[in-house]
This record gives structure tokens, C-alpha cells and sequence, in this order.
């Protein structure tokens, strides 16, 4: 066995698709000859915790959890005691910065925190590492991004040791739609440190290959050969022992965050072009929206007409959530309306399918979730704005089920394609190949 550093700051208990990409690369790794050294935070404000997932971490993996300075305890006193954490997704629109100490928390989320509010854990990380290094004699490094502090940690240690380092990324770094709207001389250190760690980087992992796109569009001198695409996925072993029986009520499960850029409009307004047609209404549907949700989606759905069948359910642990879907109808999947979505591939997608329920998505024609879905047979999708489209699909869904037919049938070859355990033997692949 060789031992890798995983340097990750979204690690159990912090809950999400991000936790969960890293915790399954350190459960397979060890498959395959690598044994993971994990670095990660000690008291890390998450946006999210599931503390189920502690138990997930295999009891053979040395975690080193280090302390971190989290600039949100003085964000909320700041802000009265409320708001979220300063580097969660932001709406570039402005319509969650109306207030003049939301926009003074902005510019200073944007000129100072660089290249995200995690940057203080430099301080406190890279001595940590480089004693893991000696101590448990590392032959490679790993780092596991946003936060890109975490590539900023591993680009120190690889300067210091010379050891072969895999940038792991799973959404692009400076102007995406989570990016703060920095000035030009924030953003041009912020663009700085993005180009040094793709440059230095002896190999760089995309879990989507939008962001491949984007790095070498932003620097058309860099070795395409250097990117690898290794995509998110899911784990069977995770999910709970329930069966999908009949519900009384068509019930559509939606589960995740949504704010900003991601709402149900389109959604909501579909459901009603076929409530005004007479083909199905309040009384045929149960609408279970299970995560975590801004001011404007609440206001959403408390005004939509199938307020009466909407059920919400806060965050809940990955099982449950998993849960959720197994026990619906279909599943329904909203990406970002922004220009960055074509490309855009949530990690809970593959999950999606793991669960095999037929997939309702808003997703651009022709995006990368278009082509999944097409691929793995497992759903269909419309663009944001061709409501009569997306109606289309719940209807033909909708008509099956009061049949009693089978809604879809996933392609099951396609579908095992995207088990968590095939991605961390991509990635070990790109070890074994950087550490003869």
C-alpha cells in the first residue's frame, strides 16, 4: 500500500454531494493499493452536516482534522445573528444582496477573502501537512476543491516536497456562477493562484467536463492531456433497504438546495398548464421538496396553486434523503438558470439514477444532463422556458402510472457505469501513473 494525502474541507460531518465525492474516493482507494491519509477541518462551518456519515469513514483511515480561522461567527453577528455562510452559492443578480450589510459583506467577501472564505486555514494546514508527509511517508498528494483553498494547501506542500499532486475539482474556480463579482485587482490575484494551480498540478480531476472546457479556454497554452474527467457517481451500498411500492398519489421528490438561480418556477407553471387542461390537480399529486430552500422558493411554492399537495422537509441525512427518492414516482432534477448550465452536472444526478426512478429535468437541450439522461435512458428533460415541453413530460409520466405501465426502463449497463467505486479506480489509475 502507498499512502496518499487527501486534503478535502468538505468531509463528514459536513453533509452534501461534495462530502460525498471525497468519502467515497477514500473508501475505494483502498482497493487498489493507496492507502488515504485524510487532512481535513477541525471545526469547520458547514453549510450542511450529516453526522450519519461519520460512521461511513472506514476505520483503517488515519483523519487528521486541523483548526480552522471561520470568518462566520463575525459574518452573522454582523448580520444580526441570520444569513448563510459568505462563500455559499450567491445569486448574481443581486436579488439576495438588497440590503446595504448584505452588499458590504459582499465586497468584502469579494476583495478580501481570496480565493474563498477558507483562505485562513493556510495558516494552520500546511504545517500539518507537511509533518503527515514525514510521519506516514506520502508518496502523493490529492486535494479536493471548492473550497480552492484546498489547492492553494496542496500547491504549497507540492513546492516544498516535490511529490506528485492531483488537483481534484468538482466546479470551475474564478468567473462561475458562484464567483464573487471581484474588482480587477482581486480578481486578477484570484486568476493568478487558479492559473499556478493548473500549471503545477502534475495532473488535474473534473467531475464534469465543463470545467475541463473552461480551464483550457482561460488558458489555451496548458496540456489537455493534464485534465481527466472522473464523474461523480453513486453507491448502492448507501442506499436504505426499501422497495418502491404504489403511492395513492403521483409523487414527484425533489431533494437538495435550491435558491438564487435554481427555483421551481418552470416547474410550478408546467403543473399548471396541465391543471387548466384537466388532466391532473392538487388531489393527484404529492410535491415533496426535502433539503434546504431560499426566502423566494418558499414564496414560490406557498403561492402556487398545488400549495395544498406541496410537502417541505428540511435537510435530512443522506439515507433519508436517498429514501425520499426510492419512494416516489419520479424525481425531479432543477439546474442553475445561467449560462454556465449546459455544462453543469450536479453530483446528485448520478444518484438520481442509482435510485432508478424515472428523471424529470429543466435542464438546457442538448446539455451534458440531457445526453445522461439520454445515454442511461433514465428521464427526460426540457429547457428552462419550454413549458409546454416540460408539461409534456410530467403528462406522459402521469397518463403510465394511472395505467399501471412501467414509466421507464433504465439502460442498467449505462446506468452501473456511474458506480463511485469505478471513479476512485480513475483516480487510483492516475496515482499508480504519476508514482511508478
Amino acid at each position: 500500500m502507498k499512502n496518499v494525502l487527501v486534503i478535502a474541507y468538505h468531509f463528514p460531518p459536513g453533509g452534501g454531494p461534495g462530502v460525498q465525492r471525497v468519502l467515497k474516493h477514500v473508501t475505494y482507494l483502498r482497493e487498489t493499493g493507496w492507502q488515504p491519509i485524510v487532512l481535513t477541518v477541525e471545526n469547520g462551518d458547514f453549510p450542511a452536516r450529516d453526522e450519519s456519515l461519520l460512521s461511513k469513514i472506514p476505520s483503517d483511515v488515519t483523519v487528521v482534522r486541523v483548526p480552522i480561522i471561520e470568518p462566520y461567527s463575525l459574518y452573522r453577528r454582523f448580520m444580526g445573528g441570520k444569513g448563510a455562510a459568505i462563500d455559499v452559492n450567491v445569486n448574481k443578480s443581486g436579488a439576495q444582496r438588497t440590503g446595504w450589510k448584505e452588499r458590504l459583506a459582499e465586497f468584502v467577501r469579494a476583495t478580501f477573502f481570496i480565493p474563498d472564505a477558507r483562505v485562513g486555514w493556510l495558516l494552520t494546514a500546511v504545517k500539518q501537512g507537511e509533518e503527515l508527509i514525514r510521519r506516514h511517508n506520502i508518496k502523493a498528494i490529492y486535494s479536493s476543491s471548492p473550497p480552492y483553498t484546498c489547492a492553494l494547501i496542496a500547491r504549497a506542500l507540492k513546492r516544498r516536497t516535490g511529490l506528485p499532486w492531483i488537483a481534484g475539482f468538482r466546479d470551475p474556480w474564478t468567473q462561475f456562477l458562484t464567483t464573487p463579482d471581484r474588482w480587477f485587482l482581486p480578481a486578477m490575484i484570484d486568476r493568478s493562484l487558479e492559473r499556478s494551480v493548473f500549471q503545477e498540478a502534475d495532473a488535474v480531476e473534473c467531475a464534469w467536463t465543463g470545467i475541463i472546457d473552461d480551464a483550457i479556454k482561460k488558458y489555451p497554452h496548458l496540456p489537455p492531456e493534464k485534465f481527466h474527467h472522473v464523474p461523480n457517481g453513486y453507491d448502492a451500498t448507501d442506499f436504505p433497504h426499501v422497495a418502491y411500492a404504489r403511492n395513492q398519489r403521483f409523487t414527484i421528490t425533489y431533494t437538495g438546495s435550491m435558491y438564487g438561480r435554481r427555483t421551481p418556477k418552470e416547474f410550478l407553471k408546467a403543473l399548471d398548464l396541465l391543471k387548466g387542461r384537466g388532466v391532473l390537480g392538487p388531489a393527484d399529486v404529492h410535491l415533496r421538496f426535502v433539503g434546504r430552500f431560499g426566502d423566494e422558493v418558499h414564496a414560490m411554492l406557498d403561492a402556487s396553486a398545488f400549495a395544498p399537495c406541496i410537502e417541505r422537509i428540511g435537510y435530512v441525512t443522506h439515507q433519508q434523503s436517498v429514501g425520499f427518492l426510492m419512494q416516489s414516482e419520479a424525481s425531479l432534477l432543477i439546474v442553475d438558470d445561467a449560462k454556465e448550465s449546459a455544462e453543469i452536472v450536479p453530483g446528485k444526478v448520478y444518484e438520481y439514477l442509482g435510485v432508478g426512478r424515472p428523471v424529470i429535468a429543466v435542464a438546457p437541450r442538448g446539455s451534458a444532463i440531457d445526453r445522461l439522461l439520454r445515454q442511461t435512458e433514465a428521464g427526460h428533460s426540457a429547457p428552462a422556458g419550454e413549458i409546454e415541453e416540460l408539461a409534456s413530460i410530467i403528462e406522459s409520466y402521469f397518463v403510465r402510472w394511472q395505467r399501471g405501465e412501467q414509466i421507464l426502463t433504465p439502460n442498467t449497463a449505462e446506468v452501473l457505469k456511474y458506480e463511485r467505486r469505478t471513479a476512485a479506480h480513475q483516480l487510483a489509475h492516475l496515482l499508480h501513473t504519476l508514482t511508478p
